[in-house]
């Protein structure tokens, strides 16, 4: 996916790159229009705490999701908050529209009770491994359905998971039994260094719907109002017992794939600059402010609660005092004679020697 087919792509779009509106504007209070913004902007300052972090050792490796915000925060304020969210491992706005939690970083920190504490708000663990988590999220939605619940599971996912059997298998069984779901496509243009067109030749991600049997819908991904809306119309139709739907976002990360990644290796630093005109933060600032919604002192307020909000959600994390016999807790559901022998072998080892003894300066 390069700059040019981002132009020429026929896709729904409400603001164009400098916030005029080109398209429907969503039926939303000034409330809501200014909560996608607040959580967009916790979202940018988050991603740019976590990087620094990470460079500190504070915290391990770390998806990047600067670039991304629009399709993430967009799409999750189309839910209820009933509704599953199941993600792959970038969407931190969509996580942080249910609630930036401390428990949520010390996840990012090593720590597993962060990735399970986020069922309390209806936020599926992530599973690392690529497209793993679709067939779960169909799955869920089956579920819901054979249950006569009239919850939707919406599922986020990279356009490098749509080579993976897991996408496939999962699309064609939600089609067949028309699972209440929606597949979430975050076409971001690379999956880690192969461009989005090494992945397929179809001409979108979206048109893959077709040989599944349901809708596939591109939209402007650095556009949350048009990722709303797209978002809200799949979610009702889910809703209403009519199946899924595919969405493909098409955006771009500005970032590494993660903290382990160096783009400069493949990709043009020209390129990532001319995809920042189109600056999600901004354009839909743009917006807010034509409304009347937004002027200097507001955005000054909701930066510096961004800042407060994340610098609060660090400290608390920072201040976790996790047991090392946790290791042991989440290698089975039911433990083992094995696991339970190591665990006490190293217990035994940490009375002997002390905590410090297997620390690492």
């Amino acid at each position: 996916m390069r700059v040019d087919h981002y132009d020429e792509a026929d896709f729904v779009r409400t603001l164009d790159p400098d916030g005029r509106v080109v398209g429907d504007v969503p039926d939303l209070s000034d409330d809501r229009l200014l909560a996608i913004y607040r959580d967009m902007v916790v979202t940018r300052h988050f991603d740019e705490r976590m990087v620094s972090l990470q460079r500190q050792g504070r915290v391990g490796t770390y998806a990047p999701a600067v670039g991304q915000e629009a399709s993430q925060v967009g799409s999750t304020h189309a839910l209820r908050d009933d509704d599953w969210l199941v993600y792959q491992y970038r969407e931190h706005g969509a996580v942080s529209v249910r609630g930036l939690t401390a428990e949520y970083l010390t996840y990012w920190m090593g720590h597993e009770h962060g990735n399970a504490s986020l069922v309390d708000q209806h936020v599926a663990p992530l599973n690392i491994t690529i497209a793993d988590q679709i067939p779960h999220a169909v799955g869920m939605a089956w579920g819901a359905r054979l249950k006569g619940d009239d919850t939707v599971v919406v599922c986020h996912f990279g356009d490098g998971a749509t080579s993976e059997g897991d996408f496939h298998e999962a699309a064609n069984f939600a089609g067949v039994f028309e699972t209440p779901c929606v597949l979430f496509c975050n076409n971001n243009g690379w999956a880690i260094s192969h461009p989005a067109e090494r992945q397929t030749a179809s001409e979108t991600f979206a048109g893959k719907a077709d040989a599944y049997g349901f809708p596939g819908v591109r939209v402007d991904g650095m556009d949350p109002l048009a990722t709303y809306r797209v978002t809200r119309e799949a979610v009702e139709r889910a809703r209403r017992g009519d199946g899924p739907t595919l969405v493909e976002a098409v955006q771009y990360r500005y970032g590494a794939h993660t903290t382990a990644d160096d783009p400069s290796a493949y990709r043009d630093e020209a390129e990532v600059e001319r995809w920042r005109e189109r600056d999600p933060l901004d354009r839909y600032e743009a917006f807010l402010r034509d409304r009347g919604l937004v002027d200097d002192t507001v955005a000054e307020e909701i930066e510096a609660e961004a800042r407060e909000t994340v610098a609060t959600v660090i400290d608390e994390a920072e201040s976790f005092e996790p047991s090392p016999l946790e290791m042991f807790d989440h290698a089975f559901a039911e433990s083992t004679p094995e696991v339970e022998a190591q665990r006490a072998a190293f217990e035994r080892a940490l009375d002997e020697h002390g905590r410090d003894a297997f620390l690492r300066e």
